[in-house]
């Protein structure tokens, strides 16, 4: 059996709910696969309590994958993460009052890792699902990127864990206009992502490219 870590994150900004852990919760509640047991995490938003806790629940449940997912604000679609780059440039403070600007997730590690997920092969699945859906190659500079780059500093030091990052757009109830997407679309999406993850070894050679 392969198992996954799933996590989302807390509220954050002033916001009452993390759509990430609203619809990680929701695909936890609804799971039936039995070939994949699904664990799921939250952290919180820090730069430093969730690469920690991250660190803490591989190290005690040994996943074969670990899928992290972020909220992302303005948004419309589910964005499969490539590339996490090791750069900190906050916009507002985390839940620690912490706002570092222009320094290394971590010190010394190289500028970037790729998401070692099949993204292309589960943008084919969450398309087939009906749910709208792009593969992105930034995750910001703010928490999820630096949650994003720790888990792949991680992945690359742990023998066999494959690992990346999804960002899910807010909720319509979190929004009074702008870009949103429902509850049960996201977590059907997010589900179609994690079996895949967890079944799919060798991603799909088709062009996910941009022109800009």
């Amino acid at each position: 059996m392969t198992r996954v870590l799933l996590t989302g994150f807390s509220p954050f900004d002033g916001q009452s709910v993390n759509a990430s852990w609203e619809v990680v919760d929701a695909v936890r509640a609804a799971w039936d696969d039995p070939d994949v047991e699904l664990v799921v995490r939250v952290l919180p938003v820090s730069f430093r309590r969730a690469r920690q806790e991250l660190r803490t629940a591989v190290a005690e449940l040994a996943p074969d994958v670990v899928v992290c997912v972020g909220e992302a604000g303005g948004r419309s679609a589910v964005g499969l993460e490539r590339v996490a780059v090791n750069l900190i440039d906050a916009r507002i403070p985390d839940d620690d009052g912490s706002a570092p600007v222009d320094v290394p997730v971590i010190a010394g590690a190289p500028s970037a890792f790729f998401s070692t997920l099949p993204v292309k092969a589960c943008a084919v699945a969450v398309r087939a699902a009906g749910v709208p859906v792009e593969v992105c190659t930034t995750a910001g500079t703010y928490v999820c990127n630096a949650t994003f780059y720790a888990l792949m500093h991680l992945a690359e030091r742990t023998a066999g864990l494959r690992a990346g990052f999804v960002h899910v757009p807010r909720l319509p109830a979190q929004v009074t206009s702008g870009p949103a997407l429902g509850l049960d679309a996201t977590a059907r999406a997010l589900a179609e992502i994690v079996r895949t993850s967890a079944t799919v070894e060798v991603d799909l050679r088709v062009s996910a490219g941009t022109t800009a």
